[in-house]
């Protein structure tokens, strides 16, 4: 049987931090930023953490 391949997606996406738990970027920080805050773009510059209900799906993608 062929090996599993790791999502290239996942892989540019998703960092692994040194507890095993997976950094990611927040969302709507690309374009259309007139209408937006700066106290909310702000926030949006900053990583945190994937939600633990999602972090076994995302791992089979970049740690397959």
């Amino acid at each position: 049987m062929p090996k599993m391949k790791s999502n290239s997606g996942a892989k540019k996406r998703f960092s692994v931090t040194g507890t095993g738990r997976l950094k990611r970027k927040k969302a709507f920080h690309s374009h259309i930023l007139t209408k937006k805050s700066p106290k909310r773009k702000r926030n949006l510059r900053e990583t945190t953490l994937v939600d633990p209900a999602d972090e076994p799906r995302m791992k089979r993608l970049i740690l397959a």
